[in-house]
Formats: structure tokens, C-alpha cells, sequence
């Protein structure tokens, strides 16, 4: 019996995935003053995100520093609010939808939960639901959300910037 050669096993090839925006949302993005406005308060929260973790973490080691603490997670809390806000203008402007447009919606639908933990944080430090340790833990809870969903946001930036570099080498190509 003939020896039979072994048939080359076939790379395995990605999934094509849809490019993140179309062009025309693209080019609503690029035009929007929000774009901006979201570039801006996205570095101006993580860094009141830093301080805040800082100042829990001392409170939480030392017991110092209880209202500083109880008082940037309230800064904390009220950046992600204006930058979730302004997110919906802007998914609006490029999206056409408030919320969940499909390019953005796991990234959304986390944002809830970040927003949740957030805002418990809140009534619980209103209506002293919570005693301040447990506040300043439900705190880090909402913080650790927070990282998930700004790591999630970030790899869609670089998702996006893959897309546009690929459609450029397209365009160069063509």
C-alpha cells in the first residue's frame, strides 16, 4: 500500500470581526466636540480615581483620614456621573442611541454595575446604611469595577485604532 502524505494542517484564521465604527460614524466621532470632552474626563477621573484609592487605602490602614476619604469617593462618584452622562451625548452623536449601541455594549452594560456600586457607596454614606469601614470596602468594590470597565473602554480605543490603521493600509494597498 502506498504511503499517503499527511494533508498540511490549515492555519487557523481569525474570525473576521466588523470594524468598531462605520464610516460615517467615524466621521461623527471625529467631528464631535464630545469625542473630545470624553478624552478629556476620562484622564481627569482616573487620576480623582488614584487620589480617592489612596486616601481610602490610608484610611482603611491607619483610620485616619475618614471624611477626606468619604468625601473623594463622593468626587469620585460624582466624575463618573458627568463622564456617563456626557458617554450618552456621545453615543447619541455617533450612535445614534443613548446607550448600547452594539459597538459599545458589554462596555455599557458593565458601566451599570460600576454605576450601581457607586451609587450605593452614596446612599450608604447618606443615610449611614453603612459603617464607614463597610463603606470604604463597598467603595474599593466600586473602584475594582471601575479598573474592569476602563480597561474595557481602553481596549476598544486600541481596537479602534487597529481598525483605522488597517483601513489605511487598505486604502494604501488599493
Amino acid at each position: 500500500m502506498p504511503h499517503q502524505a499527511a494533508s498540511p494542517t490549515p492555519l487557523r484564521q481569525r474570525p473576521v470581526r466588523a470594524p468598531l465604527y462605520t464610516p460615517q460614524e467615524r466621521a461623527r466621532r471625529d467631528a464631535s466636540v464630545w469625542t473630545l470632552i470624553q478624552g478629556v474626563l476620562a484622564p481627569v477621573q482616573f487620576v480623582v480615581f488614584l487620589v480617592s484609592l489612596a486616601l481610602v487605602l490610608r484610611y482603611l490602614a491607619t483610620g485616619q483620614g475618614e471624611q477626606v476619604a468619604a468625601v473623594s469617593v463622593l468626587v469620585k462618584t460624582l466624575t463618573l456621573y458627568t463622564i456617563m452622562v456626557t458617554g450618552c451625548i456621545w453615543e447619541k452623536v455617533v450612535f445614534d442611541r443613548w446607550l448600547f449601541a452594539p459597538a459599545f455594549y458589554w462596555e455599557d452594560v458593565f458601566s451599570m454595575l460600576v454605576m450601581a456600586l457607586h451609587t450605593t457607596y452614596v446612599v450608604a454614606w447618606f443615610t449611614g446604611w453603612l459603617s464607614t469601614p463597610q463603606q470604604m470596602a463597598l467603595a474599593l468594590a466600586a473602584y475594582a469595577t471601575y479598573c474592569i470597565n476602563a480597561a474595557q473602554f481602553i481596549w476598544k480605543l486600541r481596537m479602534a485604532r487597529l481598525d483605522h490603521a488597517a483601513g489605511l493600509a487598505a486604502g494604501v494597498a488599493a
